[in-house]
């Protein structure tokens, strides 16, 4: 073979001009015979050229193309196979090369989020231990007590966000785990309602929330993972949905699977926003605070157990979003 695929498509197109010239030239003569064998000769060259252009063009580039896909999903550092010393494998060299300064930017971003938030934490809980306390201070009155809850409620925020963060970084550095039991999901679901009751109705918001028909069996789950989930699911619809003043959270069994239904009644979700809101740190167009992550770590969670978390502009007229989340039932 010849050093690289220029030359190589070069001398080939060189050849093949050759040989047609060579047959016209024949049958302007009057040598049919050796016209037909030229003609037989291009054809059976153009077969050999398709089949090299396949083996040594295509193959080495669809294969370049699967490996940039699995960088693209958030494989990064994984290298490819070698290729010829050709255009393809400088190409391969320079996405190896890429992927390798992915990971090592990847893995340097996971470990600062991950020393920040632990640093974040021990002032965060003695900022809200003090302003518990300073609060229930019978001489901290109006505008004083009006700030002291202010900073608890904004210390608590920021305390989910740390534990937003941590729960990222465990993911991404493989130490995120699930306690596997049999749990009953309906009760699961309704202690995560009643846990937020309270902050939606201070919000203005309304639950609507419909049982399952019938008993649902155990599923195999991790309870505080779930419970974590359905509270994450709840927070969004109370934050993007609150226009609506309603969300309606709805438990069915179907084809050997449990579904939950989230339904807020806000303005919903741009279509064009709708493939991406599960990844990580993705925001969009949404005003409201917060790490962009909740949902990625939703999403790894209900993966993890085997099950799918969906998300969509609900149907009808009266909009808002839908959020499913299906999960197997135990065997």
């Amino acid at each position: 073979m010849f050093g690289n695929l220029k030359t190589q498509l070069l001398l080939s197109s060189i050849a093949a001009l050759a040989l047609l010239l060579m047959g016209i030239w024949a049958s302007s003569h009057g040598l049919a015979g050796w016209a037909t064998a030229i003609f037989i000769v291009v054809c059976a060259y153009v077969i050999a050229l398709n089949v090299w252009f396949w083996r040594f063009v295509c193959a080495p580039l669809s294969r370049l193309t699967a490996h940039a896909h699995r960088i693209s999903e958030g494989s990064y550092g994984v290298k490819t196979e070698d290729f010829d010393d050709d255009e393809i494998g400088e190409l391969a060299e320079e996405i190896n090369n890429m992927s390798e300064k992915a990971g090592i930017a990847e893995k340097a971003r996971t470990e600062f989020i991950s020393q920040v938030s632990h640093e974040l934490r021990t002032p965060l809980t003695a900022i809200t231990g003090w302003a518990e306390t300073i609060a229930f201070d019978p001489d901290v009155k109006g505008d004083s007590l009006k700030g002291v809850n202010i900073i608890s409620k904004e210390a608590e925020r920021l305390t989910n966000m740390v534990t937003e963060l941590l729960e990222f970084t465990r993911i991404q550095d493989g130490r995120f785990n699930l306690r596997v039991e049999l749990i009953d999901i309906a009760a699961e679901l309704e202690d995560a309602l009643f846990t937020y009751g309270e902050l939606m109705k201070q919000a203005g918001m309304t639950v609507r929330y419909v049982a399952p028909p019938t008993e649902i069996p155990l599923i195999p789950a991790d309870p505080e993972r779930l419970k974590q989930v359905f509270l994450n699911l709840l927070d969004n619809a109370m934050k993007h949905g609150g226009d609506g003043g309603r969300i309606d959270v709805s438990l069915r069994a179907e084809n050997g699977r449990v579904r939950v239904n989230v339904r807020d009644y806000g303005h919903g979700i741009p279509e064009a926003e709708l493939p991406h809101v599960k990844e990580k740190f993705y925001k969009g167009s949404s005003k409201n605070r917060g790490t962009g992550i909740g949902l990625a770590v939703c999403d790894e969670i209900v993966t993890r157990h085997g099950g799918r978390l969906d998300i969509s502009n609900a149907p009808g007229t009266e909009g808002g979003c839908l959020v499913s989340v299906t999960l197997p039932m135990a065997k």
